[in-house]
């Protein structure tokens, strides 16, 4: 059974079989470290991961794929996917467990962003995430302050979770090969939190300061705060000086 590669839903599969099996062990790692026996896979497309996450006894494994054609390919492949397929868009389900479970993938290029702001809505469920993104959308989500990656995925990510850049992904390990270099990261959830006021402070503050990057706080964060509390020395500082206690910090300013 043969299958089309789709570009418009930002389709390059793996072929390198060592990948594979580096991203595949990283993930039992964690799933042994964390007692966790649920797990989610993103985009399993033609199955170059898959075929290793379903051989693990005791793992209760389910995918999400948007892709009809390759929905049938894998079953036509792997029988045992029976029912364990969710033939839907991730950025519109809800979790597919009750309890916690692992997410991974090879993650579409065109969406990346967007699932790890998914995955935040579910940190609650997700202890630990392996994904494989866009080189440089890894490196934004483990940017440190000060760096020119640093910015709200970095913040917003990082308030909840620890992100580790493992390791780098070469175009010829794909099918077709992309034009840029990919990158496999692990998140594993922070066991303390932050002590900001509310979420969604934190959230408004962190979009709104970055929404200006270039320019002192003191200007996109008019709206934000008292005239008074603007004039804090933190305040002429450019947003990506700030760590993430400086933002959660902030929020207890806030009008």
């Amino acid at each position: 059974m043969q299958y089309e590669l789709k570009k418009s839903l930002g389709q390059h599969f793996l072929k390198d079989e060592l990948i594979c099996e580096k991203i595949a062990s990283t993930i039992q790692e964690a799933l042994q470290k964390y007692s966790l026996h649920q797990l989610l896979e993103v985009g399993p497309g033609a199955g170059a991961l898959t075929k290793y996450l379903i051989q693990w006894h005791n793992i209760d494994f389910k995918a999400v794929e948007l892709d009809q054609e390759k929905v049938g390919y894998l079953l036509h492949k792997y029988p045992q996917l029976e029912n364990k397929i969710l033939e839907n868009n991730f950025l519109d389900i809800t979790p597919p467990f009750d309890d916690l479970f692992l997410l991974a993938g090879n993650f579409p290029y065109n969406i990346s962003s967007q699932i790890v702001f998914k995955m935040l809505e579910w940190k609650n469920q997700v202890p630990i995430m392996v994904g494989m993104f866009q080189k440089e959308v890894a490196q934004r989500i483990a940017a440190q302050p000060g760096s020119k990656a640093y910015g709200i995925l970095s913040v917003l990510t990082q308030a909840h979770y620890e992100a580790v850049y493992l390791f780098d992904v070469p175009p010829e390990a794909f099918n077709p090969p992309p034009q840029v270099m990919s990158g496999v990261i692990i998140l594993k959830r922070k066991t303390t939190e932050l002590s900001y006021a509310s979420e969604k402070k934190f959230i408004t503050l962190v979009k709104t300061a970055f929404g200006q990057r270039r320019k002192m706080l003191r200007n996109p964060l008019k709206p934000l705060f008292h005239t008074d509390v603007l004039q804090q020395d933190i305040f002429s500082k450019r947003p990506e000086q700030l760590s993430l206690d400086d933002f959660a910090n902030l929020t207890h300013l806030m009008k």
